[in-house]
């Protein structure tokens, strides 16, 4: 039964309609076109569920296009998890549904900091004991708070059942084939200390967990005879490559009352859930798409590679499981007659052209295609094909001065492409953005090989300044306060409009700090800290101050008690003395404070006390970071609050979840800006673009690797379920989405050659799992080698190797690869 309209809307049929294609601009076209044609009421919001910014910004721009719905209003994006909740509240009611749940990662992390010391007596704790053993400064103790509440988020998500179970006094678990078992030696510990997070909990906030809320969802909506007022009519669910069980339940139950729209992009038209390990899990009944019709019904694992596509195998099975579990959910005879077509898969390679190798893999995995048997069998690849590259380097540096190099022959070969066309990725976009901004931010607009570019994801401290110098004082007990250190800090604008500081008067206080002898340290006691003995107060900054001042009373003297005078302070020059002293008399102040353990209100005053006293706000970027450190404070103590945590906690654990916070918080999301595009590679990054490149894909930086901690009960052995989340995994899909979502050219680069001794250095094992894949599936055109080397030749001309220096004389070479050039 469902729930139809009420309260004279009109009329907008509740249902679960669930759309597949392998080109998300198909997806878009239809999800437009849908709600163009079915409009809300002119004050309801639209929701749209995404799983990143990027994702966003490109819907909003096809809303407004004018072949779209012209404009783009009233559009709600959101994250799946923090919808969830909301629509958790508008269900059972928010004054039973807290607007921060007990049992969030935040206030899970500070709970559990304030009970591990209580557990020291039980000898069941007695593996978390001997961790905590040395933990003077609380280091060892927050951060195993915040595995152990990252950890029970993560079960209240996917295995809510363990925690449902552990709350009634059951120490076991639950696989996924339902067999029961106990707790592993050594783990009984889990299932006690969440009992005494619940037990520590306030009595009305006990059974607001995810899991048991969940529960109370899934069954008070069951029990409706209409539509809450909170929830929305229409929700879209667009491009997510991956959802829990969990989520896709509650999105179930919804659509008794809602219209719910999800839109798939999956990369194979026929059913392919059976082509990886753990295939028995999903327990598909009823698949929407057929099997393919060469592939036997009951497929030998040992048999895959003669039927199914190996790329698809190798790296699919994030995409896999969630496809497979949306089978469960999917009928498609309810929805089928409002849409010309559910399955909109299109191929990539026209039936009258050959295509080249990019569209050509991409049509293999659509038609899931295993690689030829024979070497005869074999597609020919035209000597010009590029569509798809591998660029050796040997650093970063070098990485992106190829880049840049490449880019420019391909805007010069491709007279359609623009720098929007293009986004570039990366597993880490942190240490690539100063060689991104050293190379392409080097050369000025009018030049013609300056490339327009903006780099997103980046918490950039130069775009930031006001951020770092706040990072650098919250380190302030242990920096040892170089020279360098200072004018960091004073290169800051907001630090020197607070001190009455202009840029131009640091050359002439860099040239006094220098030659009154300053090193480091603010004096002897500061230096102390560093295992010193007392009385070192030479080449400190209080001595290199005491000089200045002193050369400013009395000029060119003799040296009074044992202090030299500074002979170089004078004119209207020396009131610059003034504002170096007032940031000294700061900075001691403040080292004193920061060495003292407070609570977490008394950190909130100092923090803010030590923002105030540091920083002016010299323009809308650091108004901006000033209101997000008092957010993020604000939020903090409410966190500690909520958790009853009143004790004393140390600088390295309050700055450890301050930072955190802040980076989280600051990430920028500057994509689609008409320009070309850094970011990171994640998920559903990977939209449709003309030229997709990807840098550093480097063998043990990409997959990225984050193992599991020893007590992570969901990576055991003989417990994972279809949805589970892993970083490997994750990373896998993101490549195959990345190869999917090029449209002309696929570029992929790695360090090839150590930049020390010139040794090899192997990529990714996904990159050489796509060179395999095409050295046995292509051969060059024409070529006349043996069968056992045209993988070789195949490879030789889609991979050039560069020199270790862009002035190299081999780039100038008449019989230079065509790979090699440089606009330098």
């Amino acid at each position: 039964m469902t729930i139809g309209a009420g309260n004279g809307e009109r009329a907008l049929r509740p249902g679960l309609s669930i759309i597949h294609a392998n080109h998300l601009e198909d997806l878009r076209q239809v999800a437009v076109r849908w709600i163009g044609s079915h409009p809300l009421k002119p004050l309801e919001n639209e929701v749209f569920l995404v799983q990143s910014n990027g994702m966003a910004q490109w819907l909003k721009l096809a809303m407004a296009a004018d072949d779209g719905c012209g404009i783009s209003a009233a559009i709600d994006f959101q994250l799946p998890a923090r919808f969830l909740w909301r629509a958790y509240r508008a269900v059972l009611g928010e004054a039973q549904t807290p607007y921060e749940s007990a049992y969030d990662k935040q206030r899970l992390t500070w709970r559990l900091l304030k009970l591990l010391p209580g557990l020291v007596e039980d000898d069941r704790f007695a593996p978390l004991t001997r961790f905590l053993v040395d933990d003077d400064d609380l280091r060892k103790r927050y951060q195993l708070a915040c595995h152990l509440a990252d950890l029970y988020d993560q079960y209240q998500v996917y295995r809510a059942d363990w925690l449902n179970e552990w709350a009634k006094g059951q120490d076991r678990l639950r696989n996924a084939r339902g067999e029961v078992g106990p707790l592993p030696d050594g783990q009984a510990w889990q299932a006690v200390l969440w009992r005494r997070v619940q037990d520590d909990v306030p009595r009305q906030q006990r059974e607001a967990s995810r899991a048991e809320v969940h529960h109370r969802f899934l069954e008070t909506l069951a029990a409706l005879s209409e539509r809450p007022a909170g929830l929305p009519r229409r929700i879209v669910v667009f491009g997510i490559c991956s959802m829990p069980q969990q989520t896709l339940e509650a999105l179930q139950a919804l659509s008794r009352c809602c219209q719910v729209l999800m839109f798939v992009h999956n990369p194979c038209r026929h059913y392919w859930a059976d082509i990886i390990e753990d295939r028995e899990l999903l327990r598909i009944e009823h698949a929407r798409h057929g099997r393919k019709a060469q592939i036997p019904p009951d497929l030998d694992p040992e048999l895959l590679h003669q039927h199914v596509n190996p790329l698809l195998a190798a790296w699919g099975k994030q995409g896999r499981d969630y496809i497979g579990l949306l089978y469960g959910y999917d009928r498609p005879e309810a929805y089928r007659h409002n849409f010309a077509e559910i399955d909109l898969f299109r191929d990539f390679v026209p039936p009258d052209r050959p295509g080249r190798l990019l569209q050509q893999v991409q049509q293999a995995i659509l038609d899931l295609r295993p690689l030829p048997a024979a070497n005869e069998a074999k597609s020919p690849l035209a000597a010009d094909d590029r569509s798809i590259s591998f660029q050796l380097a040997h650093s970063r540096q070098r990485e992106v001065e190829i880049l840049h190099d490449q880019l420019l022959f391909l805007f010069e070969g491709l007279p359609d492409l623009r720098p929007r066309d293009i986004i570039v990725m990366t597993p880490d976009i942190r240490a690539y953005a100063p060689h991104i901004e050293a190379v392409f931010g080097n050369l000025p607009p009018e030049d013609t090989r300056h490339i327009p570019f903006t780099i997103a994801d980046n918490p950039d401290r130069a775009s930031a300044p006001m951020l770092a110098a706040l990072e650098k004082l919250l380190q302030l007990p242990d920096l040892r306060l170089t020279v360098g250190d200072m004018l960091d800090l004073l290169d800051v604008p907001a630090v020197r409009e607070r001190f009455g500081l202009a840029e131009a008067d640091l050359p002439t206080l860099h040239r006094w700090i220098e030659g009154a002898g300053v090193r480091w340290g603010l004096s002897g006691t500061h230096r102390q800290g560093f295992d010193l003995p007392a009385g070192l107060e030479q080449n400190t900054w209080i001595f290199g101050l005491r000089r200045m001042l002193l050369g400013y009373a009395v000029g060119t003297s003799a040296p009074w008690r044992q202090i030299a005078p500074f002979d170089e302070i004078g004119g209207l020059d020396a009131a610059l003395v003034g504002p170096l002293a007032a940031v000294l008399e700061q900075l001691e102040k403040y080292w004193q404070i920061l060495l003292r353990p407070a609570t977490a209100d008394e950190w909130c005053r100092r923090l803010l006390g030590l923002s105030n006293d540091f920083f002016t706000p010299t323009g809308s970027q650091d108004s901006l970071t000033q209101r997000r450190l008092e957010t993020v404070l604000d939020q903090w103590l409410n966190a500690c609050t909520d958790a009853g945590l009143d004790d004393q906690l140390t600088l390295p654990v309050v700055r450890g979840a301050i930072l955190t916070a802040l980076g989280d918080a600051s990430i920028s999301q500057r994509f689609l800006a008409g320009k070309v595009n850094f970011g990171t590679l994640m998920p559903m990054r990977a939209i449709p673009f003309k030229v997709v490149c990807l840098l550093g894909i480097n063998d043990g930086q990409y997959p990225r690797s984050r193992p599991a901690p020893d007590f992570d009960l969901m990576a055991a052995a003989g417990h994972y379920r279809p949805g589970d989340r892993s970083r490997r995994e994750d990373d896998r899909y993101l490549f195959l989405e990345a190869l999917l979502s090029a449209r002309e050219k696929l570029y992929v680069s790695a360090i090839g050659k150590s930049v020390r001794d010139n040794s090899p250095c192997a990529p990714s094992v996904l990159v050489s799992q796509l060179r395999d894949y095409l050295a046995s599936g292509w051969t060059v055109a024409g070529s006349s080698a043996p069968d056992d080397e045209s993988g070789d030749r195949l490879l030789a001309q889609l991979t050039c190797q560069h020199p270790l220096q862009p002035f190299s004389r081999t780039y100038f070479h008449v019989t230079r690869e065509p790979d090699r050039f440089t606009y330098a």
